[in-house]
């Protein structure tokens, strides 16, 4: 079967912030992975972890949320500002009682965004916090001119404003957030909002709503048509159970079944009616497509390690995770025109991780070499096609500087696929072709082997008189840049 590229069209943007990540004051998704402190026998700069900061620049993070997450409506930001030796000690009540000294704060936040050289998402307090405290925190870390709240910031160290990019004004207000309905929180929203003060008018802070959890239609709705004029984009969580059971076992990140490697592909294919569905309930309130969806929590979840603490979703991280993260970024492609950002849960050592820790060491997952090889696409046109490719495979393809990338995931555990591309306009030479797979269905790293699924050079596609032939292996995603 042969499908055509329409490469002599223009499609939307696809954002670079659909690449975005999260890090949530939850295990060990901050201390000792990201932060270890100016102190610490690790290399660090400014009490960053050095490997961790060098491997994250490498995929280009576009923006990181923090601080939550759940953790984000218990949070004061007062706490985490000031002299470290005196800033307050609290009980993080939703991931392990264990204790918060607050030394990864709003300064330490910055300064990692620095060295990353990605933009800020923070997310307000509005389950426990008031209008005040977030009106000030704003105030905090935006305002140049002289006030209360940037005097206290020049006290703390930091002459100059930072750029706050996008805002959240809660976070699943539906469950630990708060417990709203969604008549109630529209309403909550449209305050806090009024009270968000823009210091630069000329680049105003983004402002999210919190949307549904997973097919909640009737939140997206209400918040639409209660709120939609006062927002900029509204959130969308889902994630990846094989098992689909919150209750009991969400199933093991190895050692899994044949079965669950296949319910996990469909599971993450209900992403695209997802979208779909919440996409055309924003059209009726927004037709020009001026609130974006933003998808700020996704990837897979299983049960943790064991010997873990439950409440730090530690999880291992295998090619199954290749395939499934492949099949949501193609949706959020698919869906470029309302998908602005997305946010994969979380970076380091939580759930779906790019990097796990051990001490001094570290390993990049099969998940970082999937964000690694889709950089291509990052604020590139989407393209579209002509014609329907087989069961189990996942593509998408998109042009920027002149130069076409196709991505292909073949998620049969056992079948290869031949597949065939043509272009309506001339592509005749492959600049780069890499692959991510594994021996096994359940292949990943491990400290005592970090390199056992890595990014490689892929040789089964040529390109003669404008046809692309790509030999596509089971469980595996390629992909390949032409010009």
């Amino acid at each position: 079967m042969t499908i055509k590229l329409l490469t002599d069209q223009k499609g939307p943007k696809i954002s670079k912030y659909i690449y975005g990540q999260f890090s949530e004051h939850l295990g060990r998704g901050i201390y000792g992975s990201i932060y270890v402190g100016e102190n610490s026998k690790i290399p660090n700069v400014n009490g960053m972890r050095k490997d961790v900061v060098d491997a994250l620049k490498a995929i280009h993070v576009p923006v990181l949320r923090w601080p939550g997450g759940l953790f984000a409506d218990t949070y004061h930001w007062q706490q985490g500002i000031g002299p470290k030796d005196q800033r307050k000690k609290i009980v993080n009540t939703n991931w392990g009682s264990v204790t918060e000294d607050n030394s990864f704060g709003t300064h330490e936040y910055f300064e990692l965004l620095r060295q990353l050289g990605a933009d800020a998402y923070i997310n307000a307090n509005i389950g426990s916090g008031t209008v005040q405290e977030m009106s000030e925190w704003i105030e905090y870390m935006t305002m140049s001119g002289e006030s209360p709240m940037s005097n206290l910031r020049r006290q703390n160290g930091q002459k100059e404003p930072w750029k706050v990019k996008f805002f959240g004004i809660g976070n699943e207000s539906w469950g630990g957030g708060g417990n709203m309905r969604p008549e109630y929180y529209a309403d909550v929203y449209r305050q806090y909002q009024t009270f968000l003060p823009q210091y630069n008018p000329d680049d105003p802070i983004y402002k999210v709503a919190c949307g549904p959890n997973e097919d909640d239609y009737h939140w997206t709705d209400v918040v639409m048509k209660n709120a939609g004029q006062f927002l900029d984009g509204i959130s969308l969580h889902y994630y990846t159970l094989p098992t689909g059971d919150w209750e009991h076992s969400k199933g093991s990140a190895t050692g899994f079944t044949k079965d669950l490697w296949y319910s996990t592909m469909n599971k993450a294919q209900f992403m695209d009616r997802l979208v779909t569905k919440h996409s055309a309930i924003m059209d009726q309130y927004d037709p020009q497509k001026k609130v974006d969806l933003i998808v700020d929590e996704w990837g897979t979840w299983y049960d943790v390690e064991k010997g873990t603490n439950p409440g730090f979703l530690y999880q291992q991280n295998t090619i199954r995770d290749v395939l499934s993260a492949a099949i949501t970024l193609n949706v959020f492609h698919k869906h470029a025109d309302r998908v602005h950002m997305a946010n994969i849960a979380q970076m380091v050592n939580v759930l779906q991780a790019m990097i796990l820790t051990k001490d001094d060491q570290m390993l990049k997952t099969p998940t970082y070499y999937l964000f690694d090889m889709y950089q291509k696409h990052m604020d590139a046109d989407l393209v579209e096609a002509e014609g329907t490719l087989p069961d189990h495979i996942t593509y998408t393809a998109s042009q920027k500087d002149g130069q076409l990338t196709i991505s292909l995931g073949n998620y049969d555990l056992s079948q290869d696929q031949d597949l065939d591309f043509t272009f309506a306009s001339p592509l005749n030479k492959i600049t780069e072709a890499s692959i991510i797979t594994g021996e096994t269905m359940d292949a990943h790293n491990t400290f005592d082997n970090p390199n056992a699924v890595t990014l490689q050079d892929f040789q089964g596609a040529t390109v003669n008189d404008g046809k692309l032939q790509v030999k596509l292996p089971a469980k595996s995603v390629v992909s390949i840049t032409l010009k």
